[in-house]
């Protein structure tokens, strides 16, 4: 009789072919087969007693984690917390984590080199003779439209200043208006 528990053939699984089973039933005996339905039952009564030992431990855990006052959101923050923890643990982590940083120190430093040879290319184009040029064209015609203003001031000042004189010398005055009447 035991010998039948040890045999090494294959157990047809659920969804097997049914040819298979059929005849892997068909070579046990009859005793042979009583005695693995007895078992069969015997596991499967193993398997409910489990799962009401299963069922009562959790319905106990729950009890507790009420009393203590741990609802599912604080598990789930603990369990991330947890989870996080263990991520950065890891060795792939880590690797990750110093690539990454040796990376956007090189981005870092290729940037502030980019923005060097930006500012050396702008200082060239500033001391470029044709940007001397229409700088001075610019000054010529503010000294010619706007007055006396020291030179050499701001870019940008020189150009609102010439604008606004061009703007001035275009509209007429009230004053000449009424006297021409």
């Amino acid at each position: 009789m035991n010998r039948s528990l040890l045999r090494t053939d294959p157990v047809p699984e659920e969804g097997e072919d049914v040819a298979a089973t059929i005849s892997a039933t068909e070579t046990l005996s009859e005793e042979e087969q009583e005695e693995l339905r007895r078992e069969l039952a015997k596991v499967e009564e193993e398997i409910q007693t489990l799962s009401q030992v299963l069922a009562a431990k959790e319905k106990h855990l729950a009890e507790i984690k009420r009393k203590l006052g741990i609802n599912s959101l604080q598990e789930l923050k603990q369990n991330i917390a947890k989870g996080w923890q263990d991520v950065t643990a890891t060795s792939a982590y880590k690797k990750t984590s110093e690539t990454l940083s040796q990376a956007g120190q090189k981005a870092s430093a290729a940037f502030s080199s980019v923005g060097s040879v930006i500012t050396k290319k702008l200082e060239d184009v500033k001391n470029s003779p044709t940007f001397k040029s229409f700088e001075e064209k610019v000054e010529n015609l503010k000294s010619k439209v706007g007055g006396t203003k020291p030179a050499g001031g701001d870019f940008g000042e020189v150009l609102n200043s010439a604008a606004n004189a061009s703007a001035t010398t275009t509209e007429p005055l009230p004053e000449q208006t009424q006297e021409s009447l």
